[in-house]
């Protein structure tokens, strides 16, 4: 059986991205994306880490309800405690908000030293933004790169749709061009897999150009209590992300959420069986409007 093998020679970075300034809008994951993490990814973890890893096992962008999240205040802190040695990255997200994502790429790709990416779960959406970051990018045979273009909750007539279509274009062409520097694939085809919200296996992000090597099976191991607390707290996210979609802004959705947890009804179940009904009962509110 052929295996990938690992590329000795270091590729050029790919070209820094553009920050937007001023933001009103957070590009997400969908809560599609955040669900099959929870089901095939969420608790996978390295078996050795050094002390010039970092570790993204987590959604990207500060954290409503962990408390915790992927920033780059987080990792530029980190890389100055490493100091000017390699880094290894070791990915596993769904993503989240994209433009912090492009953050800590930017910072990831200004490091002087070498940085070696490793793929152990998934690198979705803004995570496979910072994925592009590594000198070296190695995946595990049963990971995934998704790509695609960025998504998110936006309310209001037909002139503020346009206006926050036209914001998000060059974001996508800026992302586009980052995914085709470092696959060396052309760029039509990059656009149409971003279009389509591609998922790229191991041996696929390999062949083409994403990745570099496979992982050995025996440096990656699934960790059952991650995977649990994963579970309990992505329910929230994707709730929170239907509440916005069918009409709420993020604080309101996060205020109800946390008065329907707080009632002495029958555990996680009662209570998740009264926030599905909370979002049927808003989207048809928004639909008759």
């Amino acid at each position: 059986m052929h295996r990938p093998r690992i590329v000795a020679s270091v590729r050029p970075r790919p070209p820094v991205m553009p920050v937007p300034a001023g933001l009103d809008v957070a590009a997400l994951s969908r809560p599609e994306v955040v669900e099959r993490w929870t089901a095939e990814a969420a608790g996978i973890r390295a078996v050795e880490q050094g002390d010039n890893v970092i570790t993204m096992f987590d959604v990207i962008g500060e954290d409503f309800w962990s408390g915790g999240g992927i920033t780059a205040k987080r990792v530029t802190a980190q890389l100055r405690a490493i100091g000017s040695r390699p880094v290894e990255v070791q990915i596993n997200s769904p993503g989240g908000d994209m433009f912090e994502g492009i953050a800590i790429y930017n910072i990831l790709r200004e490091h002087p030293q070498p940085i070696t990416v490793k793929v152990m779960g998934m690198a979705a959406s803004a995570a496979s933004i910072i994925a592009m970051a590594g000198d070296t990018i190695e995946i595990g045979a049963a990971s995934f790169v998704m790509i695609h273009n960025c998504w998110v909750l936006a309310l209001g007539n037909r002139h503020d749709l346009r206006e926050t279509s036209d914001f998000l274009e060059p974001f996508d062409a800026a992302m586009a061009d980052v995914y085709a520097a470092r696959s060396a694939q052309d760029r039509v085809d990059i656009v149409r897999w971003m279009d389509a919200e591609t998922y790229m296996s191991g041996s696929q992000a390999i062949e083409r150009g994403f990745a570099d090597a496979l992982l050995p099976a025996d440096r990656i191991t699934v960790d059952p209590d991650a995977k649990a607390a994963a579970r309990a707290v992505n329910d929230l996210r994707c709730m929170e992300l239907q509440l916005v979609a069918s009409g709420l802004n993020r604080a309101d959705a996060q205020a109800r959420i946390n008065a329907i947890r707080g009632t002495p009804s029958a555990g996680a179940a009662g209570w998740l069986g009264d926030l599905a009904a909370l979002v049927e009962t808003v989207t048809q509110s928004t639909t008759r409007r």
